[in-house]
């Protein structure tokens, strides 16, 4: 019997309740202009409770096997929000939250909740994809005077500059799921054709670029 990876499993998920979806012949057109042959929306994942459950124990499992002295959890907004707090409840640790940025009106907070200087933080967040709003969120937590112990990822596109950005900013980044799974188990059930696979598979060589099929 085969038994299937995490990664395996939680790209199976995903693909189940369309929190991916894969359409390499009407791209999608993502904020920053890009042509996209997926979505990822994992915010569709809090509706299925088998799935909610599935992501929140697998990330728990993360971070207590390797960042297992983490002393507080903090939830990129918005996407990882109701992930991160699912995870800190599991785990019985606090719970942040880190905005984009500062807000204008109220405290001017940027970090919502109780952070105590020095603490040891472990970000949750949901979606990788250039890796610069992910990164954003560590750097605030910094200046706030945590340490960050590294960043847990829900799924991750694997653009070469998000590895790169994530390793000048010296943040070990875990995720359990990524786009080659995605594509493999789609093939596999059937979501997509060998044709699709190629598409898909160039998209990620050039994602800034890439126009869909000629």
């Amino acid at each position: 019997m085969n038994i299937k990876t995490t990664a395996e499993r939680i790209a199976e998920a995903l693909l189940a309740v369309k929190a991916v979806k894969l359409q390499p012949n009407t791209p999608f057109t993502w904020a920053s202009g890009w042509k996209s042959p997926i979505y990822c929306d994992n915010r569709i994942t809090l509706s299925s409770p088998s799935v909610r459950t599935l992501i929140k124990e697998e990330l728990a499992n993360v971070v207590r096997n390797s960042f297992g002295d983490a002393e507080v959890i903090a939830g990129v907004a918005t996407g990882a929000i109701a992930q991160g707090a699912l995870v800190a409840d599991l785990l019985g640790l606090p719970f942040v939250y880190v905005r984009p940025q500062a807000k204008d009106h109220g405290m001017g907070n940027q970090i919502e909740g109780e952070l105590p200087q020095g603490s040891k933080v472990l970000v949750i967040e949901d979606l990788i994809s250039t890796g610069g709003s992910s990164l954003k969120a560590v750097e605030a937590l910094r200046q706030a005077g945590s340490s960050v112990l590294g960043m847990v990822a829900v799924y991750t596109h694997g653009f070469p500059q998000a590895v790169e950005a994530f390793e000048q900013a010296t943040v070990p980044l875990i995720t359990l799921s990524n786009y080659d799974t995605v594509i493999t188990e789609a093939l596999a059930t059937g979501y997509i054709s060998q044709e699709d696979e190629s598409l898909l598979k160039e998209w990620r060589k050039s994602p800034a670029t890439w126009t869909g099929k000629p």
